[in-house]
C-alpha cells in the first residue's frame, strides 16, 4: 500500500487498510483524509506532524508507534490502547473524535486538547494531563485514578466522575454545574 519508506508532505485520501500491516515505517507531515484504518497493524509505524481527517482507526494497533505531533479531526477511534504508543516526544490532540474504551494508561499528555469528544469509558489512569483541555466532552464512566489533572481544564466538560482523593486537581478548573462529578463517591445530594 505504501511502498517508500519514508513519506513527506503527503495527502492520501480514500485509503481502505482495514485489517491490514502498513509497511513504511514512517510518515512526515501527511494528511491522511476519509481513510479506513479499522483493526490495521500500524506497529512501530512513525507519524510526524501529521493530520488525520474523517477517519476510521477503530481497534488499530499502536504497539511501538510513533506519534509526534498527530491531530485527529472528525475520527473514529474506539479501542484504542494509546499506552503501547512510543513515549519519545509522544504528543496528540483531538477534535470532534470518537474516543470510546480508548486507553492512555501511564500517557504524558501534558497540554493535550480533546474538544468536543465523545470519551466514554476511556482509561487516563495514572496518566499525567497537566494543563490538558477537556473541551466540551462527553466523559461518562472515564477512568481516573492516580493521574495528575493539575491545572486541566474541564469547565465545559460533563458526564465526569472523579475522586480528588485519588487524583491530584491542583489547579484544576470546573464549572460549578460539575462539582457533582467531584463529590460522587460521598452519595450526596447537591441542589
Amino acid at each position: 500500500m505504501f511502498p517508500v519508506q519514508v513519506l513527506e508532505n503527503q495527502t492520501f485520501e480514500n485509503i481502505d487498510c482495514s485489517d491490514k500491516k502498513v509497511h513504511s515505517p514512517e510518515f512526515i507531515d501527511c494528511v491522511f483524509k476519509n481513510c479506513n484504518f479499522s483493526n490495521a497493524n500500524l506497529a512501530c509505524v512513525k507519524f510526524t506532524d501529521c493530520e488525520f481527517i474523517d477517519c476510521n482507526l477503530t481497534m488499530v494497533n499502536l504497539s511501538g508507534t510513533s506519534l509526534k505531533t498527530v491531530n485527529f479531526f472528525n475520527s473514529k477511534l474506539t479501542g484504542i490502547d494509546f499506552s503501547n504508543c512510543n513515549e519519545f516526544l509522544f504528543a496528540v490532540n483531538f477534535e470532534n473524535c470518537n474516543l470510546q474504551y480508548a486507553s492512555f494508561y501511564k500517557r504524558k499528555l501534558h497540554k493535550t486538547i480533546f474538544k468536543n469528544c465523545i470519551l466514554n469509558e476511556t482509561s487516563f489512569s495514572e496518566c499525567d494531563l497537566l494543563l490538558a483541555s477537556f473541551l466540551n466532552c462527553n466523559l461518562i464512566n472515564a477512568f481516573f485514578d492516580k493521574s495528575n489533572l493539575s491545572k486541566a481544564d474541564f469547565t465545559t466538560s460533563y458526564n465526569y466522575i472523579i475522586d480528588p482523593e485519588k487524583n491530584s486537581l491542583k489547579k484544576a478548573r470546573f464549572s460549578s454545574d460539575g462539582i457533582a462529578g467531584l463529590l460522587a463517591k460521598y452519595d450526596i445530594i447537591i441542589e
